[in-house]
């Protein structure tokens, strides 16, 4: 069974788009996208959850790792695919 990843983002989040394709290239399959522009509901989750406003929110499985830069932090560090076994 995969890691689930969920994703909050909009459709045109550069940052968005580059930490799809560095989970993709690191062999995820399936990204939960939660598309915060389509409903201020998940905007507000989103701030909830993580205090924070901006996308892309990234969860892997249920633990908040931040945006695209805290995201190619971990891969840099090596630590990203240790969060990516079950």
């Amino acid at each position: 069974m995969p890691v689930p990843i969920r994703m909050y983002s909009t459709a045109v989040c550069p940052f968005c788009i580059r930490a799809e394709r560095l989970l993709l290239a690191r062999g995820v399959g399936s990204i939960e996208k939660l598309r915060v522009d389509l409903d201020p509901a998940l905007r507000e989750e989103m701030i909830r959850q993580t205090g924070r406003r901006t996308v892309p929110q990234i969860f892997i499985d249920g633990l908040h790792v931040g945006g695209f830069e805290e995201l190619a932090e971990l891969d840099r560090e090596g630590k990203l695919m240790g969060l990516l076994q079950p």
